[in-house]
C-alpha cells in the first residue's frame, strides 16, 4: 500500500471520527432543555434574602441541574418593583406575573394565617434556624399550611427567617417600659399587637417606608431587626435601639406559580425543592452571622443601644394580650388547626 493511500485512509477515518464526535456533542447540547423562569420580589437586591436568592439559591439550582445535564434555567430576575411591589408578590405569583418568588407572609395574615404562629408567640427565641426548621416541620405535619398557598395558585417550597430578633428603634431614647406610652410605632402586621399592652399606637408599614415615616414624623419608632436597620440606614432618623429581644419570626415563603410548577419536569421540581431547603438554612446562617455585626454597624452609623432589663422585658411580655390563644381560637372556628399548631 502506497504512502498516499495510507494517508487518504487515515484522513477518511479521522474525518469520520470527528463527525461522530461532532454529532454526539450536538446531540448532547440539543438534549439539554432550556426553561425560562421569572423570579420576583418587590424588595431591592440589597435586601438580604433577595441578595442570597441571587447569590446562593439561583446558582445552587443551576449547579444541581448542571450535574445531570438535562435541563438549564434561563432566568429573568425582576426585583425592587419591576413587576410587583413588596406586598404584591402573593397576588403576582397567583396571576402568573412571575414563576417563583419571595412572598412576605406577614403582609397576608388573612390569606396564609398559619404562617403567623411565630408572630403570635413573641419573646420565645432569637434563633433563626430553629424557627425556620420548626415552621417547615409544621407545614409537613399540617397540610393546611401548604393548602393556604395552593388556594392562591402557588406551591409552597419553604419559609425563610431573615433576622435574629425584632428590636425597637426610636427617635428618642426608650430606657424603660413607660417610655413607650404614647409613641406611634411602625410595624408589619401581627407584630403591632405587641404594643397593645404598653400604650403605644401601632402603624402599619414595611421596610421600604419606615425611613421616610420616621424622618417626616409620621411615627416615632419602628419594630425592625438590626441588620435591616443598618441596611436602610435607620440610625439617621431613629438613632436609639432598645435591645428587647422581642423574638425571631419567619416572615417569608418561597413559592412557585402552581400552573408553572405542574409544567416543570420532575427532575427540575426536585432540584427546586431540595435547593430551597439549602437556601432556607443558608439564610438562617447569614441572619445569625449578621446579628452581632449589625449591632456594631448600627453604633458605627451613630446609633445608641440601650439594653432592656430582664424585669422590664418580662413585664412587657406579660402585658401583651393573649394573642396566641385568640389567634388559635379564631382559626379553629374556620376549621383550621390553630390550637393543634400552637400546641405543637
Amino acid at each position: 500500500m502506497s504512502r498516499n493511500t495510507i494517508f487518504r485512509s487515515w484522513r477518511r477515518n479521522a474525518l469520520a471520527a470527528a463527525a461522530v464526535l461532532s454529532f454526539g456533542a450536538g446531540t448532547a447540547v440539543d438534549a439539554q432543555e432550556v426553561i425560562e423562569l421569572t423570579a420576583i420580589d418587590g424588595y431591592l437586591p440589597k435586601s438580604m434574602w433577595v441578595k442570597e436568592f441571587i447569590d446562593f439559591y439561583i446558582p445552587e439550582i443551576d449547579r444541581r441541574l448542571a450535574e445531570k445535564g438535562n435541563y438549564k434555567i434561563k432566568w429573568n430576575q425582576a426585583w425592587g418593583g419591576q413587576i410587583v411591589k413588596p406586598k404584591g408578590v402573593l397576588e403576582g405569583l397567583q396571576r402568573g406575573l412571575g414563576d417563583i418568588g419571595v412572598v412576605t407572609t406577614v403582609f397576608h395574615p388573612d390569606k396564609v394565617p398559619l404562617q403567623a404562629v411565630a408572630y403570635m408567640t413573641p419573646f420565645v427565641t432569637t434563633n433563626p434556624d430553629l424557627v425556620a426548621r420548626t415552621i417547615d416541620d409544621l407545614a409537613e405535619k399540617y397540610p393546611a399550611m401548604k393548602q393556604a398557598f395552593l388556594d392562591y395558585n402557588q406551591v409552597y417550597l419553604t419559609n425563610l427567617v431573615v433576622r435574629d430578633s425584632y428590636q425597637l428603634f426610636s427617635k428618642t431614647p426608650v430606657e424603660k417600659l413607660s417610655d413607650l406610652k404614647g409613641l406611634k410605632v411602625n410595624g408589619a402586621g401581627p407584630n403591632l399587637r405587641y404594643l397593645e399592652g404598653v400604650g403605644s399606637a401601632g402603624v402599619g408599614g414595611s421596610l421600604v417606608t419606615y425611613y421616610n415615616n420616621l424622618k417626616t414624623g409620621v411615627v416615632d419608632a419602628a419594630i425592625i431587626w438590626p441588620a435591616a436597620a443598618v441596611t436602610f440606614k435607620i440610625a439617621e432618623v431613629a438613632p436609639y435601639m432598645l435591645e428587647a429581644n422581642i423574638g425571631t419570626v419567619n416572615s417569608k415563603a418561597i413559592t412557585v406559580n402552581a400552573d408553572r410548577w405542574n409544567d416543570l419536569p420532575d427532575e427540575v421540581r426536585g432540584v427546586f425543592a431540595s435547593a430551597a431547603i439549602a437556601y432556607r438554612d443558608h439564610v438562617s446562617e447569614v441572619a445569625m452571622q449578621r446579628a452581632s455585626k449589625s449591632l456594631e454597624a448600627f453604633t458605627a452609623q451613630g446609633g445608641t443601644i440601650v439594653k432592656m432589663s430582664p424585669e422590664a422585658r418580662d413585664e412587657w411580655a406579660k402585658g401583651i394580650p393573649p394573642i396566641a390563644k385568640e389567634w388559635a381560637a379564631g382559626l379553629d372556628k374556620k376549621g383550621l388547626p390553630g390550637n393543634e399548631i400552637l400546641s405543637t
